[in-house]
């Protein structure tokens, strides 16, 4: 079987060398290069071609994000892998725009981390949790999006009280508040996001509000 090739680009070469440990410890992928700033990265995916660039935004001589609109004339076909300490709004619009197909924060797990790397490797996007609250909010302030009142019809079969209360989840609410927003009870509501969850067939709130903003769902 083939691994799942990746470049890393980073300016800080303890950190590129932690992050190699980490995804190498999985037998399906293989770092195959790694650059110090966005300029290098476009000339080792020129090079190598690698399936994914997983990349820092801020770097020296060239940023993450100028790189990653670049890229297409140096590696048509890899992919972009946004991977920041920062969790600004604007940052995580401006990787949207530039082409990126995910962006994670540094203080993610080592498990969700290859999972996004596989998930964007099947041609999916992914946002860890935060960056999928930010684009879910961007989402809901974006004219034209669904109404409440009148919800899309989705392939899913949601119920308007389903749809109701992602609403609420994407925007941060807790069980417990959403409860005393609809009047129901906390296991009413818990029962509503697990048939969501079934529904949307995802295992847990990051997938679920990552399928919402991607298929804009509400």
């Amino acid at each position: 079987m083939s691994k799942i090739t990746v470049i890393l680009a980073d300016d800080h070469t303890l950190v590129r060398k932690g992050i190699k440990a980490m995804l190498e410890s999985d037998e399906e992928i293989a770092v195959v290069a790694e650059a110090e700033n966005g300029l290098q990265a476009l000339e080792k995916s020129r090079e190598f071609h690698p399936a994914l660039l997983v990349m820092d935004i801020r770097m020296p001589l060239m940023t993450g994000l100028e790189a990653c609109g670049l890229l297409p004339d140096y590696a048509p076909g890899t992919k972009v892998l946004i991977l920041s300490m920062h969790d600004s709004e604007d940052y995580v619009l401006q990787s949207l725009k530039a082409g990126a197909w995910g962006y994670l924060l540094k203080d993610i797990d080592r498990n969700e981390f290859i999972k996004a790397l596989k998930q964007v490797h099947a041609g999916n996007k992914y946002f860890s949790g935060a960056v999928s609250n930010i684009l879910a909010n961007q989402l809901l302030r974006t004219p034209g999006t669904a109404r409440a009142e009148e919800p899309k019809e989705d392939p899913y079969g949601l119920t308007r009280r389903e749809k109701e209360i992602l609403r609420l989840v994407i925007n941060g609410n807790q069980n417990k508040q959403i409860a005393e927003s609809l009047g129901k009870s906390v296991r009413t509501v818990e029962t509503h996001r697990f048939n969501i969850m079934k529904k949307l067939g995802v295992n847990n709130a990051v997938d679920m509000v990552n399928k919402v903003v991607k298929e804009q769902l509400v």
